[in-house]
């Protein structure tokens, strides 16, 4: 074998081997993007500091303009002053559906316990200034625009539990992604609003 020819195989050698980790790479990426989907997942960029994003899961998958059921995961760290009352605002432009009489608020270890419901507010205009927000304004008072829903507990969750807020009979939006800015009426029922987290939710193609 000439010189040459030892040169030209080492070269065609290293473009293959290149092509195969490219290639796994690539699978590697479809693979991390396929397991997000529906899942919080990695937020990058998000202009929502890191601890306060909140975790969350859709049941079947996060498609657009398909059925499916939001779990709304709060820990049991943001909860310091325990909650009364949950206020969510999200964005105008989510053109999706919530079934009221679907919803549940779940607590406790696996959330296997349910929390009696008072009274579900849903609307498209920023909640009333009568439960006026903490001294940290959360990311919602930003929006130009918002929509909102009021879960208003008959019993009222302790400080240090966890929550999941369960939306079933969801009707998904278009594809984006959207914020859902989370506040809470603590426990002790002072009327004041306070910043637990966000949830950025996904909807995939």
């Amino acid at each position: 074998m000439t010189i040459n020819s030892m040169f030209n195989l080492a070269k065609n050698t290293k473009r293959f081997l290149s092509a195969i980790a490219l290639s796994t790479c690539l699978i590697t990426g479809i693979q991390y993007i396929s397991l997000a989907q529906g899942t919080s997942g990695l937020t990058l960029w998000s202009g929502v500091e890191r601890e306060n994003i909140l975790n969350y899961r859709l049941d079947y998958g996060g498609k657009p303009n398909q059925w499916d059921r939001y779990r709304l995961r709060i820990s049991a760290k943001k909860m310091e002053s325990g909650a009364s009352k949950f206020i969510i605002t999200y964005p105008d432009y989510y053109n999706g559906t919530f079934d009221k009489d679907k919803i549940e608020v779940t607590y406790g270890d696996k959330y296997k316990k349910t929390a009696k419901i008072r009274e579900i507010t849903w609307s498209e205009q920023n909640p009333s200034p009568e439960t006026p927000s903490s001294e940290t304004p959360s990311p919602s008072t930003n929006l130009p625009k918002t929509k909102f829903l009021v879960i208003d507990l008959l019993e009222e969750l302790a400080p240090g539990t966890k929550v999941e807020l369960k939306f079933s009979n969801v009707k998904n939006p278009d594809f984006g992604t959207y914020y859902f800015h989370c506040e809470v009426i603590g426990s002790d029922q002072l009327p004041v609003r306070l910043y637990v987290g966000t949830w950025i939710v996904s909807i995939d193609r």
